[in-house]
């Protein structure tokens, strides 16, 4: 029996954070929606301080949540950037993202940038506008997707790729410890 689940991708920004929606059921995977959470305002965008972005990002995915329901949350690894200070806003979206999914609790799973573009792309080194056209491609949309929203419906690609995976190790992990390898 194939199981349907609901994926929701998160690509963290400070400035910017993209989420995509699509339902795993079997081997298919369908579009369910995606956009942006934007944290600041052409108006006033040097006055937006840090907790007011953050607290923008976590209710901007509470709704997100509440409006689409999945059960599982996929997001994008950190990785060291040239400019320290950009890691650490960056980190700071993440732990923002986090929050929002562990406080609706659902299960938060992580993917490298190279685990999401090999995903998708085939290749890890893929560039931006290959990742925005794959992935329009994959899940049948008519047009490309904006690129935050790219980024995010790419992790739950990956992350759909790997479901069956991930299940089969918890499943392992549960016989192992009611010790019933079979």
């Amino acid at each position: 029996m194939n199981e349907s689940i609901i994926i929701l991708g998160i690509d963290p920004g400070l400035r910017i954070t993209g989420f995509g929606v699509i339902e795993k059921n079997g081997d298919k995977i369908l579009y369910i929606g995606s956009g942006v959470i934007k944290t600041f305002s052409a108006k006033k965008e040097a006055q937006d301080s840090l907790p007011e972005r953050i607290q923008i990002i976590v209710e901007g995915l509470f709704e997100v949540i509440d409006q689409y329901r999945p059960k599982q949350i996929a997001l994008e690894k950190v990785f060291v950037n040239v400019n320290p200070q950009s890691t650490l806003l960056l980190g700071q979206a993440r732990g923002a993202a986090i929050s929002a999914a562990v406080i609706k609790k659902l299960p938060v799973y992580e993917y490298t940038a190279l685990q999401v573009k090999k995903s998708v792309v085939g290749s890890g080194h893929a560039k931006k506008d290959q990742v925005q056209e794959m992935v329009k491609r994959f899940l049948k949309l008519p047009s490309i997707p904006q690129a935050d929203s790219a980024d995010a419906l790419a992790c739950a690609i990956c992350h759909a790729h790997a479901y069956n995976q991930i299940n089969n190790m918890d499943s392992l992990s549960y016989r192992m410890k009611k010790g019933r390898l079979l």
